[in-house]
């Protein structure tokens, strides 16, 4: 008897320590590298001309996601890839941000960083961000602990100072005689006129560090971006190796104007923009490298993606897809995306299972062990079956809707996709290029495919502001954050600074 309750006792007692050692278990750390307008063939992994050996040996050591899907334009992927929801649910504008914009992210989203941060990680965001600039709207204020970057894109500033010309070029001064920005238009759901200051109007480029103005960014500016954010996202994963923690790396490459660093103009032989994808790849050693150094590769979950397609005129590459940024072809929105995590991701392989930006977050608040809000819809599906290579795993999404603005444009199923306003249907898995219309041929897949579009209609609808679209963050009297003349905003950190 007292050998039998020994053994009970003994048996029970292992439970208990396996139990704790499995709740004892680390938290993963998470990094997400985002680069604007890299196109799905701009990299070697995806068939890339040109040299990137360290995403060669990133997609080595991971799995490649084929079918990943961003949106057509900068702001609207970001607001999807923050709230793990269609862009339109949680930001319905027609196009970008702009400086001075009265409109952005709502305060009242959760966001990614702050899921995360809820669970106790360190957060930071290093690059542009681009959803709003306004101090409400800046990733300080959406559950970053850090913030170090561009507000918006690096073309949005006066043309003397070099934001609108590649490196290279002698900056051209604005010849139209400038004058104040309109005030606002009466708030509207969607309104062009809400997001900002465009043109020759806009003010200098300022550079943050979490709330401050450093820096007023021109030509010399412009080519230290890659490198400065860089460094930067070292330094954290270095301070937070210790505990949990978030890590947003969103650059600026290669987004217009194209501006290499010095270390890396030139070099490639092939023009500005393969000159930056080195500058790059090189950006992605240094902190997959460093995650190696630091023993953090076990527990670090890094997916490497961009916010759009490839822009053509810059020398981008979408490689056989049809189109590119601000369109809704494959080209558009189809992103080379990698997912790494040695020991948890199988090594060397891909799928072609429909992944998007809104993914991210229900994804690492599954592996965080993070409460995803339940309080409102998110549209995004926990992917991690499909990134671990799960056999037998159902993929978990079977459609996706291709948005521009407020309008719907597409809807895939499966390998089907059909062009909405086109009233046209493509075979995928036969014609990733968009060649060949079938909707005749088959009918059946097009009404299947018109009612998951009406279906959406009753929820954030086709054409205008749906009952699913959720407030937008609106702030009153928006001010950009350094003024034509280089003074920095009254009353926003750094106020006492110029830059002329």
């Amino acid at each position: 008897m007292h050998s039998f309750l020994f053994r009970v006792a003994t048996i029970a007692l292992g439970i208990l320590c396996q139990v704790r050692v499995l709740a004892a278990e680390p938290k993963p750390n998470f990094i997400l590298i985002n680069i604007d307008d890299l196109g799905y063939a701009d990299i070697g992994p995806f068939g890339g001309k040109h040299p990137t050996p360290h995403l060669d040996r990133m997609a080595r050591e991971g799995r490649k996601l084929t079918s990943h899907y961003a949106a057509p334009l900068c702001t609207p992927s970001r607001a999807a890839l923050m709230t793990g929801c269609y862009p339109k649910r949680v930001l319905p504008i027609r196009h970008v941000l702009f400086p001075g914009g009265a409109v952005g992210l709502s305060p009242d989203e959760k966001t990614i960083a702050e899921v995360l941060h809820d669970a106790g990680y360190a957060t930071a965001c290093v690059g542009k961000w681009h959803l709003g600039d306004q101090p409400e709207f800046l990733p300080t204020r959406q559950g970053f602990d850090y913030y170090y970057g561009l507000p918006y894109s690096n073309d949005m500033g006066p043309a003397a100072d070099g934001v609108k010309s590649n490196l290279g070029r002698t900056p051209q001064p604005e010849t139209k005689k400038t004058s104040p920005p309109p005030p606002p238009a009466p708030p509207r759901a969607v309104d062009g006129d809400e997001t900002g200051i465009k043109n020759a109007d806009q003010p200098p480029l300022p550079l943050l560090e979490n709330e401050t103005v450093i820096a007023r960014v021109r030509q010399v500016e412009q080519a230290e971006l890659t490198r400065r954010y860089t460094e930067k996202a070292v330094a954290f994963v270095r301070q937070q190796a210790a505990r949990p923690f978030f890590l947003y790396l969103a650059h600026t490459a290669v987004h217009f104007p194209l501006y290499p660093g010095k270390s890396f103009a030139g070099q490639s032989g092939h023009g500005l923009i393969a000159d930056w994808i080195a500058e790059v790849d090189w950006s992605v050693g240094q902190v997959l490298n460093l995650v190696r150094e630091l023993k953090l590769d076990g527990k670090t979950l890094v997916i490497f993606t961009s916010d759009n397609g490839g822009v053509i005129g810059n020398g981008s590459s979408n490689g056989a897809l049809r189109g590119q940024k601000a369109q809704v072809w494959e080209g558009g929105m189809r992103v080379p995306t990698i997912a790494w995590w040695p020991g948890q991701i199988p090594a060397n392989t891909s799928t072609d299972a429909i992944t998007s930006m809104m993914d991210v977050l229900p994804t690492f608040a599954g592996l965080a062990g993070a409460h995803v809000p339940l309080n409102r819809k998110i549209d995004g599906i926990d992917q991690w079956p499909v990134l671990a290579g799960t056999a037998g795993a159902k993929p978990p999404r079977d459609h996706f809707y291709f948005f521009y603005g407020p309008r719907l444009l597409g809807v895939r199923s499966g390998p089907w996709k059909f062009r909405v306003d086109r009233k046209e249907l493509y075979h995928l898995g036969d014609d990733i290029g968009e060649t060949t219309d079938v909707a005749a041929a088959h009918p059946e897949v097009v009404q299947r495919l018109q009612m998951l579009a009406q279906a959406m209609n009753a929820d954030l609808g086709i054409e205008e502001i749906g009952p699913g679209c959720r407030p937008i963050g609106r702030v009153p009297n928006p001010q950009p954050l350094i003024a034509r003349d280089g003074t920095v905003r009254s009353g926003f950190a750094g106020a006492q600074k110029r830059f002329p």
